[in-house]
């Protein structure tokens, strides 16, 4: 009688580039403490190229890096993989400027950090949208709003028939809108919607996200079309016209 072979799950990956070797260490140990596969880079061209070799989930990514600086290494990374990116600058009047540089980024920490709020913060930004929270189910077929359709199961956005290459975290907050049409979201209820209720940073990182997914939708300020933002109080889905 033969035995079935169990098949575990993969572990996911995370990279962490960053020039100071003995914080990379300490970050990585964390990590593999949660169950993480962590490769190590300590500059910009190094970091890229493990990137395309580990395609990694979660990448931590030091601002000043050597070679190619975070910023830079943040765009090109964005070019060929949609993982999910924790800014670490050591001045924090610099993230503001980084989130206005809209530069791909999904979170931002500033040095010397707390190894355990990473930790949190990665775990906030691997957890789907929780629709659940609103009462609504994923639904089998695609949710559609005008010329765009946003498929749940599939994690796939397309318009007018042709696809969107969003971001994990562009994604579900697009998701997580259009699971609840009837709710207008403050900046906190889509945070909790989308990282979980123990997140901590700068709501206005939301406002970030959804002007990359209006960019990508051609919207504009103007024509609202698929996130309307309600004046004082955040934002809901659009009707597509």
């Amino acid at each position: 009688m033969g035995f079935m072979a169990i098949q575990t799950p993969s572990p996911r990956r995370a990279l962490v580039i960053d020039d100071e070797k003995a914080l990379a260490t300490l970050v990585a140990g964390y990590l593999e403490r949660d169950g993480f596969e962590v490769h190590l880079a300590y500059d910009g061209p190094e970091g890229l190229d493990a990137a395309r070799s580990v395609d990694p989930d979660v990448v931590v990514l030091d601002l000043g890096l050597p070679g190619l600086d975070g910023v830079e290494v943040c765009r090109q990374l964005r070019t060929f993989s949609d993982c999910y990116v924790v800014m670490l600058t050591a001045r924090a009047d610099e993230i503001d400027t980084l989130i206005g540089l809209s530069v791909g980024a999904d979170d931002y920490m500033t040095k010397p950090f707390s190894p355990r709020e990473l930790q949190a913060r990665i775990a906030a930004l691997l957890r789907r949208p929780r629709r659940a929270a609103h009462g609504i189910e994923s639904p089998s077929d695609p949710l559609r709003i005008g010329a765009l359709s946003i498929d749940l199961p599939a994690r796939e956005v397309l318009l007018e028939g042709q696809p969107v290459p969003l971001t994990r975290t562009e994604f579900n907050v697009l998701a997580a809108l259009a699971a609840s049409p009837h709710i207008v979201f403050t900046r906190r209820v889509l945070i909790e919607a989308v990282w979980g209720d123990n997140w901590v940073g700068d709501e206005h990182l939301v406002d970030v996200h959804v002007l990359h997914v209006r960019q990508k939708l051609g919207d504009t300020a103007d024509a609202q079309r698929y996130i309307r933002t309600v004046r004082g109080i955040g934002y809901r889905i659009g009707t597509g016209g």
